[in-house]
């Protein structure tokens, strides 16, 4: 799983191209030519959202020496030697602060970015760029980052080194120390159309079938790393077998629900036992915001029927919803606090989606 994690997170250093977020790109570019360009940048805006991949488009055009190559405004040419160092993760004067494994064993990737990964920049930037010209940061995410390694990185905003560029990828920028946001020129990111997130499952799975893209692109909302992932875990199928289970509700199919549960079990088990999790919650989050109105009552379906089903689900009024709602969130959070047996939280899960069913 860890590694599953980590090359999440390094993926889009090698992404093809920039879809969406033309204008946060030409802000970068403009920034860029105008050479006052700020030394920090919060890129800020939902998960998967392509908030990386921006970053790292920016500093491949840089380490390209800022000539726009193809298509976008940050474009560089794939060829160019700097380029092909950033993208293997072999460039001298780039690095990406992620969160690392702990230093004793079992060696498991941690939940936070400490201060020694923060330190260690501190330590890169000390040195004179090997290649003379920028050194670049990517902080990924700066979320991740705990109070000690937050208040590392202030100290390094606060008397950078001349010619460095520091970019803050950011879901949630709430959780960083003020004195960290003050410093940092923001750039809010916005999630993108749905042929958007299409054509970015085209570019990066081409072996995706057309309808198959659209579907996972009308799941993800405007999130394509999370439709990169949907795919990778077989969510359209997990999505199909979770309205399957929703439609003999208020009653329990008990046999498809248990045949459903065993799919989750053992460690092959937990990357779908969570994306089945996510799409139940996002499934729930959509049948709420219909059912109040929330941007209009057109459901767009992914499997057929599914507002008829959305529909008389929720005919009884969003009280019962929004309590299981609850319900299933504090399970979630407490199945993982104590390791509960997955089987287990999706029977309980179930028990309270009929309940409220029922109304």
């Amino acid at each position: 799983m860890s590694d599953e994690i980590i090359a999440r997170i390094e993926a889009p250093r090698a992404a093809p191209a920039l879809i969406g977020h033309e204008a946060a790109a030409s802000t970068l570019a403009d920034a860029w030519r105008s050479e006052r360009l700020a030394h920090a940048w919060m890129l800020s805006g939902p998960p998967g959202i392509g908030k990386a991949t921006l970053a790292w488009q920016f500093v491949r055009f840089i380490a390209a020496g800022g000539v726009q190559v193809g298509q976008g405004v940050l474009a560089s040419d794939p060829e160019h030697l700097a380029v092909r160092q950033v993208i293997a993760g072999a460039h001298p004067d780039c690095r990406l602060v992620r969160r690392s494994n702990n230093a004793r064993p079992p060696h498991k990737l941690r939940t936070e970015i400490s201060v020694e990964d923060v330190r260690a920049v501190g330590q890169f930037l000390r040195h004179t760029a090997a290649m003379g010209g920028w050194r670049t940061v990517i902080v990924d995410s700066a979320d991740a980052m705990n109070p000690n390694a937050q208040n590392a990185l202030l100290k390094i905003l606060e008397e950078p080194p001349p010619r460095t560029l520091l970019l803050l990828v950011c879901h949630a920028p709430s959780r960083l120390l003020p004195t960290v946001r003050s410093r940092c020129r923001t750039l809010h990111l916005r999630s993108l159309a749905e042929d958007q997130v299409a054509a970015i499952l085209a570019q990066q799975q081409p072996e995706l079938p057309e309808a198959d893209r659209q579907l996972l692109a009308r799941l993800a909302d405007g999130a394509p790393g999370w439709a990169l992932d949907l795919a990778e875990a077989g969510g359209l199928d997990l999505y199909r077998s979770l309205i399957g289970l929703l439609e003999s509700l208020p009653a329990l199919d008990s046999v498809q629900l248990h045949k459903t549960a065993d799919r989750f079990a053992g460690a092959a088990g937990e990357p779908a036992y969570r994306t089945f999790l996510s799409l139940l919650q996002w499934w729930m989050g959509r049948a709420i915001r219909t059912t109040a109105g929330a941007g209009g009552n057109a459901l767009d379906e992914v499997v057929p029927g599914e507002a008829a089903l959305t529909a008389r689900l929720t005919q009884r009024g969003l009280e019962p919803w929004l309590k299981a709602w609850e319900k299933v969130a504090e399970l979630t959070l407490r199945a993982d606090a104590v390791n509960l047996d997955r089987k287990q939280v999706v029977l309980n899960t179930f028990f309270e989606l009929a309940s409220a069913a029922r109304g």
